[in-house]
């Protein structure tokens, strides 16, 4: 399997870091240039910042499991200094990692020589102040906070609260809430898991902190539900406050109805009003005040139903595309196959398809969007249905916080695009 395969991609607060993890274990991340006079266009360009390697593969000897070193999410904290902090996470351990700059060295010591060997103490014969000499620019990421042994199962999610003190980290069956400063023990907020697995009808997919109410955060599930916890209600929050989930159409069920339900991603739009769920054929938005049904459907990729059967026997079917918003929440942005990724207006309800991929994104090309043809005669820019191709697909897609710049990985490359500067 390839190693560079890219796992998740996040841009920071202020969107001038990006962040990508990998199947390898390896964190990337890339700075954004400042405009300079004599490139008046560079700006906007994202170079590579900082490489590190943040997992290692690792076996369990108790239950003779390799632990692979992808890293399944990562996720920003708010900057408070100088420094940057991110969490990342493999399937069973969450790192809090600091990425620093050095840009000078201390040269002088009295105890030893320039080539860092010690000195004879009987040769020092004056006190010398050390200095700090300008050197080039290291970025250094040092791993500050390590939270491992506390899921039994696969970490899918991990998400920082509001308060950027706590988080909390999501597997199959249990949620825990983890304090960023404590690394020993973690606190059981869900627990899904029945008394005999043999009883086991479903997993918890996602999970997500409000924006802004720490107390407030929601889980999705592979049957298609979503549940709004609050943490005030009780420490162990197996009863939910509220749950979200559509009447299935009983005239549109097949054998793969439940499989194709099952919610892949989940995301509070920016104001805290909404949230945003993916499922294998659409995105749903929901008004956190009205449980029964969405206020918004959006079919992603709806021409691929009949397909469902071939999608089945090829695994596709289990595909988890993630799904993320624009800066205003006036747009939201998910992937598909065939190196396309989607986006939704969702005051004019346009919607547009894109590719990703090398032969037409030369730097400053723009974008022609692609139609997919589903039977019948194919008009001259279509693609036809049978012709796409399911190894080329978009699970992840990041969007700048604040402006129109996207981030689209597709298998082991990262495109950055942004809106026309005219």
């Amino acid at each position: 399997m390839q190693s560079d395969i890219i796992s998740t991609v996040e841009f920071n607060y202020s969107g001038e870091l990006l962040a990508t993890g990998d199947k390898g274990g390896r964190v990337v991340i890339f700075q954004r240039e400042q405009e300079s006079k004599n490139r008046p266009h560079s700006r906007g360009e994202y170079n590579v910042y900082s490489t590190f390697q943040s997992h290692e593969p690792e076996f369990d000897y108790l239950k003779s499991l390799e632990i692979e070193e992808k890293i399944n999410k990562i996720r920003w904290l708010p900057q408070q200094n100088a420094a940057h902090s991110l969490l990342s996470t493999n399937d069973k351990t969450i790192k809090l990692w600091k990425i620093s700059e050095r840009d000078k060295r201390a040269e002088g010591y009295n105890l030893k020589d320039e080539d860092g060997r010690l000195r004879d103490p009987f040769r020092i014969t004056s006190l010398r102040v050390p200095v700090l000499m300008p050197m080039d620019l290291m970025v250094e990421a040092s791993p500050r906070r390590i939270f491992a042994n506390a899921h039994t199962y696969h970490i899918n999610s991990i998400s920082v609260n509001s308060d950027h003190e706590t988080y909390l980290s999501a597997d199959d069956l249990r949620i825990n809430l983890w304090h960023l400063e404590i690394t020993d023990r973690s606190f059981n907020i869900v627990d899904i898991k029945p008394a005999n697995m043999e009883e086991l009808t479903e997993v918890i997919t996602a999970a997500e902190c409000h924006p802004h109410q720490c107390n407030v955060f929601v889980y999705s599930s592979s049957k298609g539900t979503i549940r709004l916890c609050d943490m005030r209600a009780a420490a162990l929050c197996d009863r939910q406050s509220k749950f979200f989930e559509e009447p299935e159409d009983p005239s549109s069920r097949s054998f793969f109805s439940e499989i194709i339900s099952s919610i892949s991603d989940v995301k509070f739009s920016h104001s805290g009003r909404y949230m945003m769920t993916r499922d294998y054929l659409s995105v749903k938005v929901w008004d956190l005040n009205m449980e029964n049904r969405p206020v918004e459907t959006y079919q992603v990729h709806e021409y691929l139903r009949s397909k469902l059967c071939s999608l089945y026997e090829n695994d596709c079917i289990f595909d988890k595309f993630e799904c993320c918003w624009n800066g205003s929440d006036s747009a939201i942005m998910t992937g598909s196959y065939n190196n396309f990724f989607r986006m939704f207006d969702r005051n004019t309800r346009r919607d547009i398809t894109l590719e990703a991929s090398r032969e037409n994104s030369k730097p400053r090309a723009v974008l022609k969007p692609r139609k997919v043809s589903t039977g019948g005669k194919r008009k001259k820019d279509e693609i036809s249905v049978d012709s796409l191709d399911f190894n080329k697909k978009i699970l992840h897609t990041a969007w700048h916080p604040k402006e129109n710049v996207i981030a689209v990985a597709a298998t082991n490359n990262l495109y950055i695009f942004q809106d026309k500067i005219n």
